[in-house]
């Protein structure tokens, strides 16, 4: 997941003309800040973190480093099938795989933008779509050899967008500007068929049927950040977010009810299984496990108390990735 409170503080003042340096070959980059994992098939882990750092796994114990072009902060990570994927990060840098994450090539590195993304989500080969900080949405329709930036200026409130129209009448470059840090945090893309939901800053929950093209709000039911969203195996929804928070809908997204998470930690991923139980990764060494579709939730807590930022279900057990690399978590049933 990718936590906005922890990847600011990795933002770096841009140097001007720098050319991007391959990200170094580390022993102990798989202990290192790794900030998201994806299943790429039955056996294929891959992770991004920090410094560039991409890992490939086919067993779960041992882990590899991807040759990799560039060394900022990768913040997501999706595989459209076992052999193309995209990685985001910092500077809106989108890298792209055709052999299962083993290496990588830039499609987008812009170090003028000075803003992470957050995640990224692909419908086929060539349609895909990249999200982050103030509202950053890029999007390709040919495999990310161009990637478009749209403003989604749904997410204003109207008096924002009343703003922004007499501002760009009065001074296009101070407009531009605005419009660029006004929108909240995307923080979470996810599919559930031609349905896209999206979790963001200030309790934004929203759906599109169109791939993000045009976004309907959900009902406001929280005001903090949500930074994961999913539908459960029965097919309910459920949103995770700042100081415990869970909501869970059974008419997809209205209404909602909240669940008792019992924690105020930040609850950053939620991770499904083959087995009908719902875990919720968060701060503080925060597991949470449900065994009723996310009614109630009962707590685990990771004895060395470091941040599960994301994670994935894998032969039977949670592989999570934290601020000191890869963690396997056993989980009984």
């Amino acid at each position: 997941m990718r936590l906005l409170v922890i990847l600011l503080s990795f933002l770096t003042i841009p140097i001007l003309n720098a050319q991007p340096q391959d990200a170094i070959i580390a022993p102990l980059a798989s202990k290192s800040l790794l900030l998201d994992i994806t299943k790429v098939n039955e056996s294929t882990l891959v992770a991004v973190g920090e410094r560039g750092h991409i890992l490939v796994s086919t067993d779960g114990v041992q882990w590899q480093q991807a040759k990799v072009p560039l060394q900022v902060t990768l913040t997501a990570v999706y595989f459209i099938d076992e052999f193309n994927g995209w990685a985001v990060g910092h500077d809106a840098t989108i890298l792209s795989s055709k052999d299962a994450g083993r290496s990588w090539q830039i499609q987008q590195h812009l170090p003028n933008v000075e803003k992470p993304l957050l995640d990224v989500l692909f419908l086929d080969e060539n349609s895909g779509i990249a999200i982050g900080a103030y509202g950053l949405f890029y999007r390709t329709l040919d495999g990310g050899k161009h990637w478009e930036v749209e403003y989604h200026n749904e997410f204003l409130f109207p008096e924002d967008q009343a703003y922004l129209a007499e501002l760009k009448l009065q001074d296009e470059k101070a407009y531009l500007d605005e419009q660029s840090s006004i929108l909240p945090h995307f923080n979470r893309v996810v599919a559930d068929g031609r349905t896209l939901y999206l979790a963001g800053e200030i309790g934004l929950i929203a759906k599109s049927n169109d791939f993000g093209v045009n976004w309907e709000k959900l009902d406001e039911i929280y005001p903090g950040s949500f930074y994961d969203i999913n539908r459960t195996q029965i097919g309910n929804l459920l949103v995770v977010g700042l100081r415990g928070h869970i909501f869970r809908s059974l008419r997809n997204g209205t209404p909602w009810q909240e669940t008792d998470s019992h924690v105020t930690a930040l609850l950053s991923a939620i991770v499904l299984t083959d087995d009908d139980r719902i875990f919720v990764l968060g701060n503080n060494g925060v597991l949470l496990e449900s065994r009723d579709d996310g009614a109630s939730f009962h707590k685990h807590i990771i004895k060395d108390g470091k941040a599960l930022i994301a994670g994935v279900w894998y032969k039977n057990k949670i592989i999570a990735v934290s601020d000191v690399g890869i963690k396997t978590i056993n989980v009984t049933k």
